[in-house]
């Protein structure tokens, strides 16, 4: 978790960038990883592959099943990890996944195996802050950061629940629905939830789901701690087109600078 504090001291509006892990194949995803890091971005967001991503849309949808079909397993995705740890000792690595595979594997097992391949927290997006307990107790002992979500339509209560339970930061949902891209962003309810939930919480916060353009990130980046960006940057790895994915990164980076 001491990688992200330290990342959100720098006092600028930070990139979160999320990419899918074995998507198209092992090999890529660590090229894909690597050029959004070239391009700029401040945190990774590896995405777990799973056969149920309910939270997710069509173009993530596509990046878990086309991973599984492959037959990446656990053991290979936390050894990007490692390898991705290695190349990049200082960066903030997230892993997103599911509560299945986790409950599967067991809460400590998890929490172990995600320390030792240098990750530094869990966004799990199924499970709710009433039911993380045991899992953030096992995330906290070794030091690991635990991300809940904040919904649009979570009330004042429910962000102070959702304070309560998070270590390093909150994500919060830009729009009601799934991640992809989107047109328009409901900018003004951003704020006033994001100005509510700064009136009971002092983690950083950072917005994600429909961001895909510059101009958007520049817009949410004013009103947040950071922007997290997934679809249109899994699609870019879909293609192979690193370059492209790597100039994407650096003109979003730029928009939340100027941010």
């Amino acid at each position: 978790m001491e990688r992200l504090r330290e990342v959100f001291k720098r006092k600028e509006k930070l990139l979160v960038a999320y990419l899918m892990a074995g998507y198209p194949s092992l090999e890529d995803s660590l090229e894909a990883f690597t050029a959004v890091l070239e391009g700029g971005a401040d945190v990774l967001e590896v995405g777990f592959p799973f056969s149920d991503p309910v939270a997710d849309g069509p173009t993530i949808q596509r990046a878990h099943e086309e991973a599984l079909k492959r037959g990446v397993r656990l053991r290979e995705l936390f050894g990007l990890l490692s390898e991705l740890r290695r190349r990049f000792p200082s960066v903030p690595m997230l892993v997103m996944t599911y509560y299945n595979p986790i409950f599967r594997k067991g809460t400590a097992a998890f929490a172990e195996e995600l320390l030792k391949s240098g990750g530094d927290g869990l966004i799990v997006p199924d499970l709710p802050p009433e039911e993380a307990g045991p899992l953030r107790e096992e995330l906290i002992k070794r030091g690991l950061a635990f991300v809940p979500l904040a919904a649009p339509t979570s009330t004042e209560r429910r962000l102070k629940l959702i304070c309560e339970s998070a270590a390093g930061m909150v994500y919060f949902v830009s729009v009601l629905g799934t991640t992809g891209e989107r047109d328009e962003l409901p900018l003004e309810r951003i704020r006033e939830k994001l100005e509510s939930y700064r009136r009971l919480c002092s983690e950083p916060a950072v917005v994600g789901f429909g961001v895909s353009r510059p101009e958007q990130a520049r817009a949410v980046a004013a009103l947040a701690d950071g922007v997290v960006v997934g679809s249109a940057l899994v699609k870019l790895a879909g293609r192979r087109d690193f370059k492209a994915l790597k100039e994407l990164t650096r003109s979003l980076k730029e928009a939340c600078r100027a941010a």
